[in-house]
């Protein structure tokens, strides 16, 4: 949708308005992972005023969710922001959580006398959810919403999901032999991935604000769930085990290491509290909620649980068990489905559970990717 500027008519969009706002998409989605709760939003300033447009400043939500992106591109422009057009990948803000927090983006766009404004997509957050144009439209300022909406949706989808339904977004990531198989029954754990695919997962890790798996995974194969990457090793994002009756070892990595990387086991009401004192003592953090039917933990309760904690992005590597009944509770947003393509005649379990394999009819593939000999296949929740 356009908002009408000072003429009354909606801003008409340049030619190079795409240009500039794959650039402020590409800046947010440097520091997903790191600003939870709030959004990661990349903005990008220019000055249209000559006969080539020139960037003036770029900003990125900082680590931690302040200062928005917003504040950042207009501090670092100045003056030269007078006049000029600002791209920025979600609605800014119109009020503040906190008198601390200072003026909001709203009005420091105001105040800075910024000539034209491009969004990609609305924030349905009640510190903004359509405040702002109203704002801008009194201050003379012409506003543009839509631009590249399906690309600044999908940056945005934690931070939506999690205002829209009170829950993180979840990403979950599958591995498959080219028959189906993610592992085998019996025997040590397979490598159905290249290194290069491998790079490519902990990238994802980097970018989620938390790695989840069952505890099943932490009993057969004692995962580290951090990011290995050269330099960015501090972007290990919160490590995440349901485990329904605690079964997680004191001795497990993820939980000898949670001093180091925020560890949190959810579980239910009625697991031991000996294993917690124990888990406990090591710096885990237990978290209780209702058990299903099965006796298990209740996976929507979870969600909205660690939706209260701040979390908008969950990385799911938790294999074909946890993957079907994340499906069966209509919990999964985006999938990624990895086929080694080296990997042939290994396993015997399949990869898609049926609850997954009916899930998926609802789903839309959006992203095909050759990594090394790994294809990466990705669907989305429309």
């Amino acid at each position: 949708m356009n908002a009408a500027g000072a003429g009354g008519q909606p801003p008409e969009r340049t030619s190079h308005d795409e240009r500039f706002m794959h650039l402020a998409i590409a800046l947010g989605s440097r520091h997903l992972g790191l600003t939870w709760p709030n959004p990661s939003v990349g903005t990008v300033l220019v000055d249209e005023s000559g006969d080539v447009p020139v960037i003036i400043a770029q900003g990125i939500t900082q680590a931690g969710g302040r200062p928005h992106a917003e504040r950042v591109a207009l501090e670092a422009a100045g003056e030269r922001a007078r006049g000029a057009t600002l791209y920025v990948t979600l609605e800014p803000c119109a009020a503040r959580s906190s008198r601390n927090h200072g003026p909001s983006c709203t009005d420091l766009i105001v105040s800075a006398g910024i000539g034209r404004l491009v969004v990609s997509v609305p924030d349905p957050s009640p510190f903004a959810a359509g405040q702002g144009p109203e704002r801008f439209s009194r201050a003379g300022i012409p506003i543009s919403v839509g631009c590249l909406a399906e690309e600044g949706a999908r940056l945005h989808r934690g931070h939506i999901t999690r205002v829209a339904k009170g829950r993180p977004a979840v990403t979950v990531k599958l591995a498959r032999s080219t028959e189906g198989f993610a592992g085998s029954r019996q025997g040590p754990r397979l490598m159905l991935t290249g290194e290069i695919a491998n790079a490519k997962v902990h990238l994802m890790r980097a970018h989620a604000d938390a790695i989840m798996v069952g505890a099943g995974t932490v009993l057969a194969d004692d995962p580290l769930l951090n990011v290995r990457l050269a330099g960015l090793e501090n972007r290990s994002p919160v490590r995440i085990v349901i485990d329904s009756q605690l079964r997680t070892s004191p001795a497990s990595r993820v939980a000898a290491g949670a001093r180091e990387i925020p560890t949190w086991i959810v579980t239910t009401a009625d697991a031991s509290v000996d294993a917690e004192r124990a888990l406990s003592a090591l710096g885990v953090e237990v978290l209780r909620v209702s058990a299903d039917g099965s006796g298990r933990v209740s996976l929507p309760e979870a969600m909205q649980l660690l939706g209260t904690r701040g979390l908008t992005r969950i990385f799911c590597e938790g294999g074909p068990e946890l993957a079907d009944a994340l499906a069966e509770a209509d919990l999964i947003d985006d999938l990624v489905l990895i086929t080694g393509r080296s990997a042939r005649g290994l396993g015997d379990v399949p990869a898609l559970g049926p609850a997954l394999q009916d899930r998926m009819d609802h789903l839309s593939l959006w992203a095909e990717e050759q990594i090394g000999p790994d294809l990466f296949m990705s669907w989305e929740r429309p």
